[in-house]
């Protein structure tokens, strides 16, 4: 199937025309050959996903969504709001929550990812009794670990949502793990994963765009921007080919012990470009898929 066209966010203020956060990558899109059109990415958060594809013309799809992360609950009523309009995503609902959320990428990345395991949570759910992540972590041993949701962190409150030195400290696990789900609010996304902690070396990530299989592009990482690594593909891409979606991303650091390891896999609907790349090589190669 060829791609027809790509679905960006539209300003919220101004809704003929792309969010500002994505409006070079728009014109990008355009130049590589590609039909825009564009969704209102608030609507589609207020439930009301119909609105959001009302400057979708009917018929006019197959297409991949580009823009701000969507919950999986959310997207998957995209999804339906386009097939009443006669269009369709490249991307279906399963294979977004498959690359989007940890638990759905995991198994495929098992040997090349952090030790990882996680429990269910909803927003605003009450926290379990401290002794359900103590024993959560047992599975993981002792050591340093990570706290997270199934789809980002808070690296950026490092000491206070993130870390844990000691993943047998049940005392401080517990916190932490308080503090991410208060932080993250409405919108924690599906619950709590506890990962082993790796030290990796200095010199950034580096992302990794693949589609059907293939890696097109390797970009550095958003946060770090000026660095850009050359990390081994031979296993990541078998891993790609077995959770089989087509358009993923995966962040790649050099771990101490001199092994290249996967950090974390995402849609690549929903992944963020480096500074100064508008993508426009990104999407020839989606339109040659």
């Amino acid at each position: 199937m060829s791609v027809r066209g790509l679905l960006f966010c539209c300003d919220p203020l101004r809704t003929r025309y792309p969010d500002a956060g994505f409006a070079h990558e728009a014109a990008a899109a355009r130049r590589a050959g590609a039909q825009v059109a564009l969704v209102d990415h608030d609507a589609l958060l207020a439930g009301d996903p119909e609105a959001a594809v009302g400057r979708v013309r009917r018929d006019s799809g197959p297409y991949w969504y580009r823009g701000w992360m969507v919950p999986s609950a959310r997207y998957a009523e995209l999804e339906r709001a386009l097939a009443a309009r006669g269009c369709s995503l490249l991307t279906d609902a399963s294979a977004y929550r498959a690359a989007h959320e940890l638990p759905g990428w995991y198994e495929a990345f098992a040997g090349l990812t952090p030790r990882s395991v996680w429990r269910a949570l909803s927003a605003g759910e009450v926290l379990p009794d401290p002794s359900v992540w103590a024993d959560l972590a047992g599975t993981l041993g002792s050591g340093p670990g990570i706290v997270k949701d199934y789809v980002k962190s808070r690296k950026h409150e490092w000491h206070e949502a993130c870390f844990v030195p000691d993943l047998g400290d049940g005392v401080r696990l517990a916190t932490v793990v308080g503090r991410l789900v208060e932080l993250q609010g409405d919108f924690l996304a599906g619950g709590v994963v506890l990962r082993a902690f790796e030290p990796f070396v200095p010199g950034g990530e580096a992302r990794v765009w693949w589609v059907d299989g293939e890696a097109v592009r390797v970009t550095a990482h958003p946060d770090t921007p000026g660095r850009l690594p050359a990390p081994c593909l031979d296993a990541v891409r078998e891993a790609v080919r077995t959770l089989g979606c087509r358009w993923v991303s995966t962040d790649m650091a050099l771990r101490e012990d001199g092994a290249w390891r996967v950090v974390e896999v995402g849609d690549g609907q929903v992944s963020g470009l480096p500074a100064g790349d508008d993508g426009e090589s990104l999407f020839s190669a989606l339109l040659r898929s």
